[in-house]
Parts: C-alpha cells; sequence; structure tokens
C-alpha cells in the first residue's frame, strides 16, 4: 500500500548527500513530491525537507538514512498527520479567537487538546468551541508555585507543542525545561525599545512608523528564541495608541497562524538560536 512522508534531514555538510539521499529512495522506487534543502556555511550544517510517497516502512527508511549518511545526523521520517497542541492565555482574545475559528473551519493542521489560562476571562468564548478550558489561578501563591501546578497539569496531556496566545506571565527556566523546543511565542516587534504594559502607546508617543510582530520559539532568553515567523505593516500620523494596538493585533494573529502552520507541517529546522524555513 502506497504511503506518503515527510524526510526532514540535518547533518553534517558533505559532498554526494544530496545524491546519496536521492538514490535510496530511487532504490527503494519511492516518488519525491517534493524537495528543498540548504547549506549553512557557517556551522557547515546540511538541512533538507522532501516529501516522497511509495511503498515503504517508514521506521525502516529513517534507519536506511542513518546507515548512509554521518554519525552526525538527525533524520526523521513523519507520517502526515494532526498535530496535538495545548493553548495558553490570559486575558487577550484576540490570537486565541483566531487559532479556534481557524481550528473550527478546519484550516489548522491540529487538534487543540485544551486552553490552560491564569484568568477564567476567556472560559466562554473557549467553550464555545467545545474544547477543555482550564484555569490555573495565580493569585496568593508564587510564581514557582503556579508554574508547577501548570507543569504538574500539562504533563496529564499528550501533545506536541504549547502555543502561548498572549499568555501573560513570564516564564521559568524550570517551565521552560520541562518542554523545550515545544513552546511558541508570538508577541509585538517593538522589544526592547518598548517594554511594559502599554507598548503601544509609547510607540505612539516616540512616532514609529511600522508595527509588527514575531513568532518565536521560546528559551530560556526571554523573547530572544529562534524566530519562526515575523511582519510588519505601516502606520502614520493618523493612527492614535489605540488604532496602532488594533492594527498591531491583526498582525500577531496573522503571525501566529502562519508560524503555526509551518511548525505543523515540519516545515521548521532549528539551527542554533536560528531557523531554517522551508
Amino acid at each position: 500500500m502506497s504511503v506518503r512522508a515527510r524526510v526532514l534531514i540535518d547533518c553534517d555538510d558533505e559532498k554526494g548527500l544530496v545524491y546519496k539521499i536521492s538514490k535510496l529512495f530511487f532504490d527503494k522506487n519511492l516518488n519525491i513530491e517534493s524537495n528543498q534543502e540548504f547549506v549553512d556555511s557557517q556551522t557547515n550544517r546540511f538541512f533538507m525537507r522532501t516529501v516522497v510517497t511509495g511503498e515503504f516502512d517508514p521506521s525502516l527508511l529513517q534507519k536506511e538514512l542513518i546507515a548512509v549518511l554521518s554519525n552526525n545526523a538527525n533524520i526523521k521520517v513523519i507520517m502526515p498527520q494532526k498535530k496535538k497542541i495545548v493553548i495558553m492565555a490570559t486575558k487577550e482574545s484576540h490570537a486565541l479567537g483566531d487559532i479556534l475559528i481557524r481550528h473550527q473551519d478546519d484550516e489548522l493542521d491540529a487538534e487543540i487538546i485544551a486552553v490552560v489560562a491564569n484568568h477564567d476571562t476567556l472560559q466562554q468564548l473557549v467553550r464555545r468551541f467545545d474544547i477543555p478550558f482550564f484555569h490555573v489561578s495565580a493569585e496568593g501563591i508564587s510564581r514557582e508555585e503556579h508554574e508547577e501546578i501548570v507543569i504538574n497539569l500539562l504533563k496529564g496531556f499528550e501533545f506536541d507543542y504549547i502555543v502561548l496566545a498572549k499568555y501573560m506571565r513570564i516564564l521559568t527556566s524550570n517551565f521552560v525545561s520541562n518542554f523545550m523546543g515545544k513552546i511558541i511565542n508570538i508577541h509585538h516587534s517593538f522589544l526592547p525599545a518598548f517594554i511594559g504594559a502599554n507598548p503601544y502607546k509609547q510607540a505612539f508617543e516616540r512616532g514609529v512608523k511600522i508595527i509588527g510582530a514575531t513568532a518565536h520559539f521560546v528559551t530560556n532568553d526571554l523573547d530572544e528564541g529562534p524566530i519562526i515567523s515575523q511582519d510588519v505593516i505601516p502606520v502614520n500620523h493618523r493612527f492614535d495608541w489605540m488604532d496602532m494596538q488594533r492594527a498591531g493585533r491583526d498582525v500577531e494573529k496573522i503571525v501566529l497562524s502562519r508560524a503555526l502552520n509551518l511548525v505543523l507541517s515540519d516545515r521548521i529546522f532549528v539551527n542554533g538560536n536560528k531557523t531554517i524555513v522551508f
């Protein structure tokens, strides 16, 4: 029976890699539907994403690829299927609401397992979509105690990624280490120039002419993890800070959606603090 798989390869660069990989596919009578490659000359790393179809065992194909490549190779043979995500939120509804609508319209290639929030503000919104909502209040307890409750809750789920849909709490290194490489965040692109509770008002007072958003993987370096997607739009003197905020939220929704689509379709390779986006 013919199957379809995404083959993700990350290894030390050397001559003949594409030939070796393509020959293996040919010898196994596999058809290459799409293929993208990139070599990072600074790290001497080779990246390749290939979609193949044919009659094969994915686990056996992975072993055979390992055998023909260098020892320092990361290889994944992934059968396309919906990944599972958990969304974390606070009070702002725009990013969460956009994801929920895309999920309902089957535009998001994922299954939303649950929404976890430190306020109950968005509970009714989430329940309209028949998705479990968990309110974990941070009132009266330390950051570490609150995170421990959330970590224990999350470990009760099976999921591939955590999406921070405007989750307005700084994550500790302990939290991040529990889910390294699995947390995706969205925020405005004014950092580090304008920080605090109202960056749009600060930007308005400074007279900025573009606003934007950044989606990235979360690391222990606050808001400095590998960037997945970014975008900007122009603003002018006719915008007050509330107009800028509304426009900024629209950009955040689009950038987060774009980033999720890339991650869910296995188009992202992390290379140090950068990403390779196919």
